[in-house]
């Protein structure tokens, strides 16, 4: 919620939130929630699983229990929870269990992994509103989880769509995430 001043204006605020969402390849998740206004930091990284210090080489192997997750700080003057929420069930395909477009295994899950009550509630709240909407034929299977804790991926991976930009439009292409994302959730997204 945004601070206000006597006159309802929106403050400038000191406030920062964190956001936690496993939407497949976190090299996508990343890059679109990079553009969102309110953002200010993007981290790609791992959580969920039992391996600690987890590599990419042991979380894309499998079996550490960890999905490949973006962990988003922002500022809640400038965009709520509850929008970015909003933002991320549009940058996935909520009805595949354990893979993503391309991507397949437990570790390119999707999941909302919250850090308090209230992002729970939140979570929760809208992932019901986007069932009662039934707007696929297959169920929504994305986690709402507790949030545990959060490993940063290697250098290599930060921002990897700028560093490596060619590579990452490449395989964005290839994955068929924007196809499937357009048929999905059409002028919504």
């Amino acid at each position: 919620m945004a601070q206000q001043d006597a006159a309802g204006a929106a403050t400038p605020s000191n406030d920062r939130e964190t956001a936690i969402f496993a939407g497949g390849c976190f090299w996508c998740v990343e890059s679109d929630f990079d553009k969102v206004p309110g953002v200010i930091e993007t981290v790609s990284g791992y959580t969920g699983g039992r391996t600690l210090n987890p590599t990419y080489k042991e979380v894309s192997a499998g079996g550490t229990g960890h999905a490949e997750v973006v962990q988003i700080t922002y500022d809640p003057a400038k965009v709520s929870y509850r929008e970015l929420v909003d933002r991320f069930w549009r940058t996935i395909d909520p009805t595949t269990p354990d893979r993503q477009f391309c991507d397949s295994g437990s570790q390119y899950r999707t999941a909302i992994f919250y850090t308090s009550p209230q992002q729970k509630m939140i979570a929760e709240q809208s992932k019901m509103a986007l069932e009662k909407t039934k707007p696929f034929k297959a169920p929504v299977v994305t986690e709402i989880t507790q949030a545990t804790t959060f490993y940063a991926a290697e250098d290599y991976h930060q921002d990897f769509y700028k560093k490596n930009s060619l590579r990452y439009n490449y395989y964005r292409l290839s994955c068929g995430r924007d196809q499937r994302l357009e048929e999905l959730w059409g002028g919504a997204r």
